[in-house]
């Protein structure tokens, strides 16, 4: 059976025409993926996905000759997508985990750091990172607009920063 006819009973409903669509595709879709992304398990993640996109939404498509270019393009978008989203992703093997004294030390430096800053920068540092308000409800809180909330929390952890960072060069926290 051509894949035209395929493509209109998998349209109508047929299972078994959209897996016997599939099964003459996956050495295609496995190819084109592999010449976007680098690993076995990204390029079989990409066509998962694209065979799920397809059979999710084969009735949308309205030439059935355009099927072969119709899946490669959605197979492209989801390569594209797995892409962009590696960037965000660190790999965990370079990763240094530190130990449970150093996270303790990290910790109590965190802590006597926020301890120098003033009241206001302070307050919103706690409020934003150890009670999980966002800069709304801060600024509902405290009764202050949220523009001064977002230019506070900067404020604040910029100083956080050049302090933990200046103490970590040195070795040794400083305290006032």
């Amino acid at each position: 059976m051509n894949a035209e006819a395929l493509v209109l009973r998998a349209q109508q409903g047929n299972k078994e025409a959209f897996v016997q669509l599939i099964k003459e595709m996956e050495s295609s879709l496995y190819k084109v993926s592999k010449a976007i992304l680098l690993t076995d398990s990204e390029c079989l993640d990409a066509v998962q996905e694209t065979i799920l996109i397809a059979y999710t939404s084969i009735h949308q498509l309205r030439e059935p000759k355009f099927f072969k270019t119709w899946i490669t393009r959605i197979l492209i978008n989801e390569c594209n997508k797995l892409r962009k989203n590696q960037t965000k992703i660190i790999k965990m093997e370079g990763i240094h985990e530190p130990s449970v004294v150093e996270q303790r030390d990290s910790i109590i430096d965190l802590q006597a750091a926020i301890e120098l800053l003033d009241t206001d920068l302070r307050t919103i540092i706690t409020l934003y990172y150890y009670e999980d308000l966002s800069v709304k409800e801060i600024g509902t809180v405290l009764d202050i607009a949220e523009g001064t909330v977002k230019s506070r929390l900067n404020r604040a952890r910029t100083k956080l920063y050049n302090l933990l960072d200046s103490d970590y060069e040195e070795g040794k926290m400083i305290y006032e």
